[in-house]
């Protein structure tokens, strides 16, 4: 049987998912690997380490005999987190780890150039938010405080062009992840020369960009025949896990929103117009051309959850990690809407949409005496499912939202799906495969190669085989509650920066 291969590089974990040419599962296999925070503000992976992780997940599932026996791989697609910055130097070794999404480290740089006229500009160029996220304020950040290795880097590339680079020599970049960096101009598909400037860097230290359709690169002949592939098995560059998550779920048109829960979160839309937002407050990124993928990402997402598990789950019993969370999925079951008015607010990582404010922290609000485990865990859910509706609601000013659908690890199990449509009070829809990533990056691929003839074709090929409807009484509860949330979210904002310096301060 003929099979397309999708690699999606998530922000904990490698997906390896093998697909035959009508998109359906044949072979998955999955790989961790760490964050490390030095600092509450810092979040590093090894490059090296991620990589080697890619390769063996890889290699597992073209090893396995069966499938060998049953399949002939035509493509690989990638699929991979936005936001990483690697500065490797003139040989392609890395000068240290990469910074992913949720590193905060420049929070100055990215405040500074927000407040500004070339924020603004660079905003509307670039369609990404001015936020330490992005590569853009990561960059300059390098170059304001790491002098020596900015001075010692050739090139600054992402944790998924270095894995492309080691598969092929090559250094690419899809327009889509292109479009996530702050360096990207998103109406003219080439790098951004106020963004340049400001960096302090030129067009040579960034891959060249290129559609998420490219299928000219090859794997290098060792490493084919390593993995025993043909050499003409085609290397597909592919997109965002973002863009390609939304496309996994069949949502490319008017009237639809996707929401993703993996460690961190995202609501998205689709539209061929970019969504203008004053206050920018939306991310604006390329699904393809002429198509956009609008919406806010929240860091606060499973990673908040399973921080929570590794501090209070029940590892007692010989429990696993994913036993004791599921534990505790059910103690949340046992208490009702609201956790009997226990708010959390989850910005353990600082938060991006709707606040964009990197010094925002964790609080839980409201305890009293009755409170007990059990309302913490439902209201650790609930306070990340409240951040993800602030997102929503304000999308909702500028796009009409009929239905939801939703995908990754945590916004696909039940209890989550149950609340998300409590909250929002409208129908929820679950992909019959929640690994939307890599499903996208599979209709991206059998688009490629001609099976369809656009990406709006394979979309109306995913099907949503569950559904949640909405209890209106839980809905009126959540809209209470969550006026606390809201509110307490933005009052506390002073103090957020207060309680982050002395926390910046007690690290030094």
């Amino acid at each position: 049987m003929e099979t397309i291969i999708t690699i999606d590089i998530e922000t904990t974990a490698v997906r390896v998912i093998a697909f035959d040419l009508k998109g359906r599962q044949v072979a998955a296999r999955k790989g961790t690997y760490p964050t490390f925070h030095a600092k509450p503000d810092i979040s590093e992976q090894d490059p090296e380490q991620v990589f080697i992780t890619v390769l063996f997940v890889l290699k597992g599932l073209l090893n396995d005999p069966v499938f060998m026996k049953k399949n002939k791989v035509l493509s690989i697609a990638f699929s991979s987190s936005m936001h990483s910055v690697l500065p490797i130097d003139k040989n392609g070794v890395p000068l240290g780890n990469a910074i992913i999404w949720a590193d905060n480290r420049a929070s100055k740089e990215a405040t500074e150039l927000k407040k500004s006229a070339l924020g603004i500009e660079i905003y509307q160029a670039t369609g990404t938010p001015i936020h330490p996220m992005s590569p853009l304020a990561k960059i300059t950040w390098i170059k304001n405080h790491d002098p020596e290795r900015f001075a010692k880097t050739s090139k600054f590339i992402a944790l998924k062009e270095y894995i492309l680079h080691q598969f092929t020599g090559d250094y690419l970049i899809d327009y889509s992840s292109a479009s996530a960096t702050g360096l990207f101009n998103i109406h003219e598909l080439r790098w951004e020369q106020k963004s340049l400037n400001f960096a302090g860097i030129t067009s040579d230290h960034l891959s060249e960009p290129t559609s998420i359709f490219n299928s000219d690169l090859r794997l290098r002949p060792a490493l084919a025949k390593s993995l025993r592939l043909s050499d003409k098995t085609k290397i597909i560059i592919g997109s965002s896990d973002g863009c390609l998550a939304t496309l996994g779920s069949g949502v490319v048109g008017e009237g639809q929103a996707t929401i993703s829960i993996t460690s961190s979160g995202a609501v998205r839309v689709a539209g061929n117009e970019v969504l203008q937002d004053e206050k920018q407050r939306f991310f604006n990124y390329i699904l393809d051309k002429g198509r956009y993928i609008s919406g806010g990402p929240t860091n606060n997402g499973g990673v908040a959850f399973e921080w929570f598990a590794r501090q209070f789950g029940n590892f007692n019993n010989g429990l696993d990690f994913e036993d004791s969370i599921y534990d505790l999925f059910k103690d949340a079951a046992q208490v009702s809407a609201g956790a009997d008015g226990l708010l959390f607010l989850p910005y353990l990582l600082g938060e991006r949409a709707p606040l964009w404010n990197a010094n925002a922290r964790g609080v839980y609000f409201g305890i009293n005496i009755t409170h007990e485990q059990q309302h913490f865990v439902r209201a650790t859910i609930e306070g990340i499912l409240y951040e993800i509706y602030s997102i929503g609601k304000l999308l909702q000013n500028y796009r009409k939202i009929d239905n939801l659908y939703v995908n990754g690890t945590f916004a696909t199990l039940p209890l989550w799906s149950q609340i998300i449509s409590d909250m929002f009070g409208k129908q929820v829809n679950v992909n019959d495969n929640h690994d939307s990533s890599n499903v996208g990056a599979a209709m991206l691929a059998l688009t490629e190669m001609g099976i369809f003839s656009s990406l709006d074709e394979a979309a109306k090929t995913i099907q949503s085989s569950i559904t949640y409807q909405p209890n209106q009484a839980n809905h009126q509860k959540y809209q209470k509650f969550y006026a606390i949330f809201e509110t307490l979210s933005h009052k506390l904002a002073d103090e957020f920066d207060l309680i982050a310096e002395l926390q910046q301060n007690q690290v030094d």
